[in-house]
């Protein structure tokens, strides 16, 4: 009789421990992917092509594009003569409701999906840590292909059909996307819960630093507080080496000297001692805050290309053929079929090959594919805004400055724009693939299940920091252009675009320097760390047992290196 191999830590749907063979792996992490992309069909369209909604939210936006009763009549921003009403009363309800209702549905699925398809596989193993790998690229590509179907169909379907089909087709997309993921329930695995929350525990490590601060912290970290190693332990509970870094946290793990009326120490109070391994993973945490504040302003460049960048693309000429014109919002179309190229050749030659010199299992590290991604955002903004002046210098030479968006196009190709999101395209398969596998892999046993929200939430950090960037530029400058502000009215051939992106590019070059001093002084959290040492057991040390692969020794520097 074959013996079963079950899975650490991992149980299926009924709650039994999870079998490797018949739970979890590819099969399993194809059919999230599947739903991962089905999501992107229906929410990215609306991501690109809502300027153009608003300038003229998924079924409660279907039944307010279908009723005019429930939307203000049609309107060109960009027409001086147009007449446009503000929408107000039930209709805003309506609106607002269906665009908060669609971005708490996304948000969900963005934050929970990754890492549940993460938990399909076992770090430990060797070969399914190279799978895990290779799924958080098949996400991107995921991402990609329904970007395609977006880009092209839902996006031609709005433009042209109306807004009630296309909403209505987006609909349908995510209920394909949710019939596929519960298709696999049976054979998921599923992150076994901890009995307690990590984010509770990291609390009380703050809490427990806090009231033990006038404590004087002992030289030797063996005489902190862990409970202790024994077989069985080892197998329940996570244990973590001590590190000398945020040594201010290791107060929390303090042992009082008091003990109760036997004679024994008292039953800790955990708001007042923490253990050890519960202080190194409030510092694991605490240490990827800089990495997280670093990639908030690339989602601050992204966000221009999903609004300025659609608006020059309405000034411009959008014919590929005599009787066939592409919209603006499907310019991202160009980057997006470049990586469903690129990223199976990323995924299968260059990461087997840099594997081979590095011994990462990932080829390079997480911090260093942020790295690369940064310094092209960088470089995106810097072209947007050589793009932007020539673009503009071929309305001043043509006396079209104030020519109107649409009916009176440009003489130079949309495509020129392509160049701007091609390199943008390239950072984002760097960049929030490796903020993924990095949130992943680095956060506590706990917060695995949420870890790659992180990356979600620095993106929604970076939209909300551009509202107020746009806000600041138009307030600093607007004594200085006529337009009254770098970015204010209507008129984008008026304004001073190209400066906005040259002032993205320089504070994204600041941002990529600080980037590398906090990446360089990062240390990788130990893989799979288990007590062995019976004799070191009373004092509290321990050896470490590294399964598969490793990224580098803990002391080495991990950051990364130029």
């Amino acid at each position: 009789m074959e013996k079963l191999e079950l899975v650490e830590g991992k149980v299926d749907w009924k709650g039994k421990s999870a079998v490797k063979g018949k739970h979890g792996g590819i099969k399993s992490s194809l059919l999230i992917l599947a739903t991962f992309g089905f999501e992107n069909v229906a929410s990215l369209a609306l991501a690109v092509n809502l300027v153009t909604y608003f300038n003229g939210g998924l079924a409660l936006l279907a039944i307010q594009a279908h009723y005019p009763k429930l939307k203000p009549p049609p309107c060109s921003i960009f027409d001086p003569t147009s007449r446009c009403e503000k929408i107000g009363g039930s209709s805003a309800v309506l609106l607002y409701v269906a665009l908060y209702l669609q971005a708490v549905g996304s948000a969900g699925i963005k934050a929970a999906l990754p890492s549940h398809g993460a938990d399909q596989f076992d770090e430990k193993d060797p070969k399914e840590a190279k799978q895990m790998s290779s799924f958080f690229n098949g996400l991107l590509l995921a991402v990609c292909l329904g970007g395609v179907v977006s880009l092209t169909l839902i996006v031609w379907i709005q433009d042209n059909r109306g807004w009630d089909w296309g909403f209505g087709i987006s609909s349908i997309a995510m209920l394909l996307g949710v019939t596929i993921f519960t298709v696999g329930w049976p054979i998921y695995r599923i992150q076994a819960s901890q009995g307690t929350s990590a984010i509770i525990e990291i609390i009380q490590v703050y809490v427990a630093a806090i009231r033990n601060r006038n404590l004087h912290l002992p030289e030797d970290p063996t005489e902190l507080y862990e409970i202790d190693h024994d077989k069985e332990a080892v197998m329940e509970v996570e244990f973590l080496p001590h590190k000398d870094i945020f040594r201010c946290l290791d107060k929390a793990a303090i042992q009082p000297k008091s003990t109760g009326q036997y004679g024994r120490l008292e039953t800790p109070n955990p708001w007042k001692l923490c253990r050890v391994t519960q202080v190194e993973n409030a510092k694991i945490v605490l240490g990827m805050v800089p990495i997280f504040c670093c990639t908030i302003i690339m989602t601050l460049c992204l966000a221009q290309l999903q609004t300025f960048s659609i608006q020059q693309g309405l000034t411009m000429d959008t014919s590929v053929s005599k009787s066939f014109h592409i919209p603006p919002a499907s310019l991202p179309i160009i980057p997006i079929m470049f990586m469903i190229v690129v990223i199976p050749v990323y995924d299968r030659i260059f990461v087997p090959f840099a594997r081979k010199h590095t011994g990462i299992p990932t080829g390079i590290t997480h911090l260093q594919r942020i790295g690369v991604g940064l310094v092209l955002s960088c470089i995106s903004m810097a072209v947007a805004g050589i793009l932007e002046v020539k673009r503009k210098s071929v309305a001043q030479d043509h006396n079209m400055l104030d020519a109107i968006p649409v009916r009176q196009p440009l003489p130079i190709s949309t495509f020129w724009l392509s160049f701007q999101y091609f390199i943008f395209g390239i950072a984002d398969l760097f960049t929030y693939v490796g903020l993924l596998e990095f949130f992943y892999s680095e956060a506590p046993t706990g917060i695995k299940s949420i870890s790659t929200c992180f990356l979600w939430s620095s993106m929604a950090l970076g939209y909300f920091f551009s509202t107020i960037l746009v806000k600041i530029v138009n307030a600093s400058t607007k004594d200085v252009t006529r337009s009254g502000g770098w970015l204010a009215g209507n008129n984008i051939n008026r304004n001073h675009l190209n400066l906005f992106y040259w002032l993205l590019s320089l504070l994204s070059l600041i941002n990529f320097s600080i980037y590398v001093f906090v990446a360089k002084r990062y240390k990788y959290r130990p893989t799979n760390p288990v007590a062995l040492n019976e004799k070191d057991k009373a004092r509290g040390k321990e050896e470490l047992v590294l399964h598969g692969d490793i990224m580098k020794n803990e002391n080495e520097d991990l950051g990364f290196s130029m």
